[in-house]
């Protein structure tokens, strides 16, 4: 049985992903560090109607305690800090999506994986059924993708790195530019578009509707037809979770390495500066060394005066 700590609660992901573990016999959540915006009362809920063992005090001491961390807070900026205990003892870690929020910290995760560190992450859209059913199929009956259309809702970062991965779960690393190509406004809904251009000569389009929860549809062109699929929100975490178990149980390598996770940020880093400069293209590999990048704090404290005592239900 894995046993997992984690760090922070801040999301519904703990409850979801516990809810699946407990369905079978591979992993449970056996331990919790929080120092987020959840209070004692949902800490211990947690705790209680999940079976955890206990509250740690420190990361540290979370971390001797478990097989691997999971890392759920919603304040990107404190990601690549809060995996630094397991990394120090050895020990996997799963980050949860966004994995981090500038150019910087993606250096940094990815020199701290090319050292050795087992870093597992981010969205789960890049691992969904629809995705991996698509690229079964063979490539002399699909054709070869020529374009990835997706689209996201809610903002443009910590919803947003879904499309960004779904489009990196199809078409892989390479990403060379962004464009934003335009933006709208209806109703308080703000639709923006961006299209990515990939070394390859493959491209895609990811389309926000910032303001909205939209379903994450997507349309993939290839040389041969053109195919099209809305995630399955009931099952999108399934995949992921089976993964980060092969991978924390057997050692076997996970799926994605993370200089292919980091590029899905870049893409949006890309993405929100190409907009800032009124929709000039902007190439991955100019993104500035001191670009801010998205505001971890700010978003934890926004979705600390939007969310409910979810682990009180």
């Amino acid at each position: 049985m894995i046993r997992i700590g984690v760090v922070n609660i801040d999301t519904s992901h703990p409850l979801a992903f516990s809810a699946y573990f407990r369905q079978g016999d591979r992993a449970r959540y056996a331990a919790v560090y929080n120092d987020s915006f959840r209070g004692d009362e949902e800490v211990e809920a947690f705790i209680r109607n999940h079976g955890l063992d206990k509250r740690c005090a420190t990361i540290e001491e979370l971390a001797d305690s478990v097989d691997v961390g999971f890392i759920q807070g919603v304040n990107w900026d404190k990601h690549v800090e809060q995996a630094q205990p397991f990394i120090d003892r050895g020990k996997p870690v799963f980050i949860d999506k966004p994995i981090v929020g500038n150019i910087a910290d993606c250096g940094k995760v990815e020199a701290l994986a090319a050292a050795g560190a087992v870093i597992l992450g981010s969205s789960s859209l890049r691992y969904v059924k629809e995705t991996t059913d698509f690229l079964a199929i063979p490539v002399e009956e699909r054709g070869e993708i020529v374009n990835v259309y997706a689209t996201s809702g809610v903002n443009d970062f910590d919803y947003a790195i879904h499309a960004a991965e779904t489009i990196g779960g199809l078409l892989g690393p390479g990403a060379v530019s962004v464009t934003c190509c335009g933006c709208g406004e209806v109703g308080g809904a703000r639709s923006e578009t961006y299209f990515v251009r990939l070394d390859s000569g493959q491209s895609a389009v990811y389309n926000l509707c910032i303001g909205v929860w939209q379903p994450f549809e997507v349309v993939i062109t290839t040389t041969k037809s053109t195919y099209q699929y809305c995630v399955d929100t009931g099952i999108i975490y399934h995949p992921m979770l089976d993964l980060v178990c092969d991978a924390v149980k057997t050692g076997a390598p996970f799926i994605v390495p993370v200089p292919d996770i980091t590029e899905s940020v870049k893409i949006l880093l890309a993405g929100r500066i190409s907009r800032e400069r009124g929709g000039a293209t902007v190439a991955l590999a100019e993104i500035p060394d001191d670009d801010p990048g998205f505001d971890g704090a700010a978003f934890q404290d926004h979705y600390a005066a939007k969310t409910t005592k979810m682990y009180l239900r």
